[in-house]
């Protein structure tokens, strides 16, 4: 069959990717593309994705690059190992760094705190086990706790293989604490862990823990709110 017994309505409802893609603004496109790259991109994957012709690419981002100069812009384009990728600028990087390690200073939310008493004193401990003494799903509220090293892996079970648990000195150090013994005595509150091996188990009130005692926030995102009970408490670094 060649292209003339192709059908008409078909031939008409199928335009090829580049004459869709080429719809786009050509900077913008790109900006968006460079935007999520994580990695250097060069002009040629650049054209494909966009639509234009790569010639066309490749001097749309020089211009790119040149005017982000001119307007003295906080991150610049670059072209670096055979690509082009977005950077903040060198003199802007200690207000970065300033942000990254000071900057976040929004309290754990409640299904955080709470979980990250229960490590506190039950630990080292499984996820399973914390989400039993909760009474929901806490993988989303670990992985947030791990990620600010307030908490980290502590080996492994040995009847289960399941990874176990622990706080970590940062978290001594944002309670304001020399060591886990200083821990306000909630531990009787908690049930034994004999009690829990179900993770479908609900077993006893959930405790809080202290808050820090020189008055800075633990850090976390801001405007979480723990869920309910019958839900899984879902945090993502």
């Amino acid at each position: 069959m060649d292209s003339n017994d192709v059908p008409e309505a078909v031939a008409e409802s199928s335009p090829t990717d580049a004459e869709s893609l080429a719809s786009y603004p050509l900077r913008p496109a790109l900006e968006a593309i460079l935007m999520v790259a994580d990695q250097p991109l060069d002009h040629l994957l650049l054209a494909t994705a966009v639509g234009h012709p790569p010639a066309e690419v490749e001097v749309a981002l020089v211009e790119l690059a040149r005017s982000y100069d001119d307007e003295d812009r906080g991150f610049e384009l670059r072209q670096v190992a055979g690509g082009w990728r977005f950077y903040t600028r060198a003199e802007y990087a200690g207000a970065v760094e300033r942000f990254v390690l000071e900057g976040q200073q929004a309290r754990l939310t409640q299904a955080a705190l709470e979980t990250m008493a229960v490590v506190a004193y039950r630990q080292p401990i499984s996820r399973a086990r914390v989400s039993a003494i909760r009474g929901v799903n806490v993988d989303g509220v670990m992985r947030t706790l791990v990620t600010r090293g307030l908490v980290a892996e502590a080996g492994t079970d040995v009847e289960t293989g399941a990874l176990l648990y622990a706080t970590t000195p940062y978290f001594l150090e944002r309670m304001g604490l020399s060591s886990l013994d200083e821990l306000p005595d909630l531990a009787p509150f908690l049930p034994d862990m004999d009690d829990v091996e179900d993770p479908e188990v609900v077993a006893g009130p959930e405790p809080t823990v202290p808050q820090p005692t020189d008055g800075a926030g633990v850090d976390d995102e801001p405007g979480e709110s723990a869920p309910p009970a019958a839900a899984e408490d879902e945090e993502r670094p």
